[in-house]
């Protein structure tokens, strides 16, 4: 009998990851109106979704833990009051460094209601046959939620304050419990793999060079992700002093540079959701690591062409539909990997640490394009290095070893 694929868990899951996106996606919104009440360095609010980035990549394996030695439910609570906590203090914070500080309980909500707790969850409770296509579904609801977010929040700024956003923001993520009673997964994993401690597990994945290899390869897609996300329109605005009024423009409803930059944003999160959807649809068919050094050989070869090529309006729409398709087309390739691999007993665990290494290159992209700027007055420097680790991560995958562990179970 064949499985349903839309089930209340992936439902209630896709939701979930849809309010904690949305709510994180706006935060680039907020940097004029505080630039403009306090006077601060525009570096001082990067840091702070810098370090937002890099606690959500820290809380992501201790959520994980949490999950799975405590409930899932537990897990997205606690989740929720972190995110929440945070964001209702972002609102009070008269200082670059109150604000930093704060990000770290964001970063951990973020955790919290993100891939490694939800995706464990859609993946446990998917059938085999749907496992690859639903944890693509619900990648690409997160990835709604980052085109909901700034829409709305950028109505909320048009007659609220930044404070009674952030405000606002903190009490709109307790909408996330309301889907807490639909999240009934199934059998976690089989009785061998449920036999086995996880420190035994975790232990046995991170002397595995296959292990290693899948951490190494998600540093780049977190490092052009953060670069690109936070320092994109910035790029475009600087690098296209002007634009020709050519159809593409007028069709797209662009008159400047700066619309330009924003209309690059949405393309992306509009075409990752395509690719997310695709990714997690190939993945059931055709190997997993072949199909993540595609993509990361993809984005080598489209962000080369762009930096090489004239800027018009045309290659930056190129570019970002291309781009926006392979965006997060990795998450449910990656996480189906390491459950295919490793099981689904410890996957949020296993799956979070990994997704350090993502969080650990979207920091350094964030934090790296804004020093490198500040010393050489431009990005070219920043684009290589993106290109180089992309070469990295596409020739990382393709030793990997994709086969199941076998678990041994415990004898009395």
């Amino acid at each position: 009998m064949t499985q349903r694929l839309f089930t209340p868990v992936l439902i209630a899951a896709s939701l979930i990851l849809m309010i904690g996106f949305a709510l994180r996606a706006a935060f680039g919104l907020f940097q004029i109106p505080i630039a403009e009440e306090f006077g601060w360095l525009r570096a001082e609010f990067s840091m702070a979704i810098a370090i937002q980035n890099l606690a959500w990549g820290v809380g992501q394996p201790l959520f994980g833990a949490i999950a799975e030695k405590f409930g899932d439910r537990k897990a997205i609570v606690l989740g929720v009051v972190c995110y929440a906590v945070g964001l209702f203090f972002t609102a009070y914070a008269t200082t670059p460094e109150q604000m930093q500080w704060l990000e770290v309980l964001v970063g951990f909500g973020i955790a919290g209601l993100g891939f490694g707790v939800i995706l464990a969850i859609v993946g446990r409770a998917a059938s085999p046959e749907n496992r690859s296509m639903a944890m693509g579904i619900a990648t690409a609801a997160g990835s709604a939620g980052q085109i909901v977010g700034p829409l709305m929040v950028a109505q909320l700024l048009d007659f609220m304050s930044w404070q009674d956003v952030f405000v606002t923001l903190s009490i709109l993520v307790f909408s996330a419990l309301l889907f807490l009673p639909f999240l009934r997964a199934g059998a976690p994993a089989s009785k061998a793999e449920l036999e086995e401690a996880m420190s035994t597990v975790i232990w046995r994945a991170m002397k595995d060079p296959s292990y290693s290899m899948i951490f190494i390869g998600f540093f780049s897609c977190g490092f052009q992700l953060g670069f690109v996300t936070a320092h994109f329109p910035a790029f475009i605005t600087e690098a296209c002093a002007a634009i020709a009024p050519d159809s593409l423009a007028a069709s797209l409803g662009i008159d400047s540079t700066a619309t330009l930059g924003a209309a690059a944003i949405a393309i992306i999160g509009a075409a990752n959701i395509a690719g997310t959807i695709a990714a997690g649809a190939l993945g059931k068919r055709y190997s997993k690591k072949y199909l993540l050094s595609s993509i990361y050989a993809a984005r080598v070869v489209i962000s080369a062409w762009f930096i090489l090529t004239p800027m018009t309006v045309t290659t930056v729409v190129i570019f970002s539909l291309v781009m926006g398709s392979l965006w997060l087309a990795t998450v449910p390739l990656t996480s189906g990997l390491v459950a295919h691999i490793y099981g689904l007993r410890y996957m949020g665990t296993l799956y979070g640490i990994v997704f350090f290494s993502h969080q650990l290159g979207s920091f350094m992209g964030v934090w790296l394009g804004g020093s490198l700027y500040d010393q050489f007055g431009g990005y070219d420097i920043v684009w290589w290095v993106g290109i180089g680790v992309g070469v990295l991560s596409a020739v990382v995958h393709l030793p990997i070893r994709e086969a199941p562990w076998q678990p041994k179970a415990m004898t009395a």
